[in-house]
Order: structure tokens, then C-alpha cells, then sequence
């Protein structure tokens, strides 16, 4: 399982979010020199393959960003599937329940000590509360987030991904243990696109984030290598 990062180069997960494997293919090669852990998300997935994740573990360790969903055994089913592709972490929704979060566990322990890190997505920094509430959750996404959170670490999942605003809060009620992957990160001036829940690089960290991830920022950027060693730089020691 992957360890958690040392180094402010090593927290950075640029989301390698196209279509096209080979502008992947580029982007890996320069960023994985400035980073931790390359991110697979759905879109490079469905357009590339499972094939695509070996392409970029020659780059760096990969986090397999799928979002699992589903009823248990399917979902037990498709991580067993995935284990061959020797991600390093793979993310579950929280909100499929404490029976499906188990199963995903089990299914992965089949890996051994190679066995990918289980992330479970509380709730997308995309939404707020008024999002929340459209979908039936009372309250607020910082307890939504929290509610979530106990039950999947109480389920089986290693870890985390939240919101930068919800950080500091999964720190103080949940201690140092869970690893704790934070999206919506965007460094200071940068427009947020779709996030609604968002801080800056050195907050995120600060508030005891392991890895953040970055997509448009760095991937965007005239120059993403250079982009990525800027971001690092400003990252606490």
C-alpha cells in the first residue's frame, strides 16, 4: 500500500482529465518528475482503457479516480478486476453504504500488501449545501461530509476525499489516521470553473491534507512542469 508522502513535490496529484492518451501520455512524462501520484479519472478511463493505467504507472503511481457505485458484489467484483492494473489508490463512494464499502475492503485484501489505497468520496467539491438539499440531505456539507466519513472508515476504507473545506474539521474529530486526498484545490487568482468548495494549495496542506490534486491548474498551464514546482514551492515544509 502506497505510504504517505514526504515532500511538498510528492502531496501533488496533477488529474491527467483528457481524451486523448497521448496528450496523457505527454503530460505524465513531464509532470512525473514534480509530483506524487498521477491521477486516472473517468475520462481518460473510458476513452483509453484499462490499458491506460499500466501507461502511466511507468510514470508514477497511479490513483484510479472511478468513483465506484453500486451494489456490493458488483462492486467487490470490478475492484477485483481492477487489482490487476496494480493501481495505487482507487476511490468509492461513500454514499453507497457501509455494506458496499466492506465488500470493496475484502476484495482488496485478495492484493496483499500491494494492495491499493480505498478512498471514499464524501461528498464532490462540486456541490454546496443548497446542492445538498435539491438531492433530500439535510444540513450542511461539512456534516454531511463528517457523517460519511465515520461510517466509511468504520466500513473499511484507508482514506478520504473531501473537500479543502472540510479538511481541518476530519483532522479534529477523526485524528491523524485516515489519508486524506483533497480535490477543489485551486492556488491563489485561479478561477474555481465548477468547484464549490475550494482553497488555496497551502491552505489545503495546512489543514492537514496528504495529497491534493490539481487538474486545470497544472495541466491548463502554458507550461505544466513549470506550473506543478510553483505549486510545490509554496507548499508548507
Amino acid at each position: 500500500m502506497i505510504a504517505r508522502p514526504r515532500g511538498a513535490a510528492a502531496r501533488i496529484i496533477p488529474a491527467l482529465d483528457t481524451g486523448d492518451p497521448a496528450r496523457a501520455e505527454a503530460l505524465a512524462a513531464a509532470l512525473a518528475p514534480h509530483c506524487g501520484v498521477l491521477k486516472v479519472g473517468l475520462e481518460l478511463f473510458c476513452a483509453a482503457g484499462p490499458a491506460v493505467v499500466a501507461a502511466m504507472r511507468r510514470h508514477a503511481p497511479v490513483f484510479l479516480d472511478l468513483k465506484l457505485h453500486d451494489i456490493p458484489n458488483t462492486v467487490a467484483s470490478a475492484l477485483s478486476s481492477l487489482l490487476a492494473l496494480r493501481p495505487a489508490m482507487v476511490t468509492l463512494h461513500a454514499g453507497g453504504g457501509p455494506a458496499m464499502l466492506a465488500a470493496a475492503r475484502a476484495a482488496a485484501e485478495r492484493a496483499g500488501a500491494e494492495r491499493p489505497l480505498l478512498l471514499a468520496v464524501t461528498v464532490l467539491t462540486s456541490m454546496d449545501d443548497a446542492a445538498l438539499a435539491a438531492t433530500g440531505v439535510a444540513g450542511t456539507a461539512a456534516e454531511q461530509v463528517l457523517r460519511l466519513a465515520r461510517m466509511a472508515l468504520g466500513a473499511g476504507a484507508d482514506g478520504l476525499v473531501c473537500s479543502p473545506r472540510e479538511v481541518a474539521l476530519l483532522r479534529a474529530e477523526l485524528g491523524p489516521g485516515p489519508a486524506l486526498v483533497v480535490p477543489g484545490v485551486r492556488p491563489p487568482g485561479s478561477a474555481a470553473g465548477d468547484q464549490a468548495r475550494t482553497a488555496t494549495p497551502a491552505e489545503a496542506v495546512a489543514a492537514g491534507a496528504d495529497w491534493i490534486v490539481l487538474g486545470r491548474p497544472i495541466t491548463g498551464a502554458p507550461d505544466p512542469a513549470a506550473a506543478a514546482v510553483a505549486i510545490a514551492a509554496g507548499l508548507p515544509g
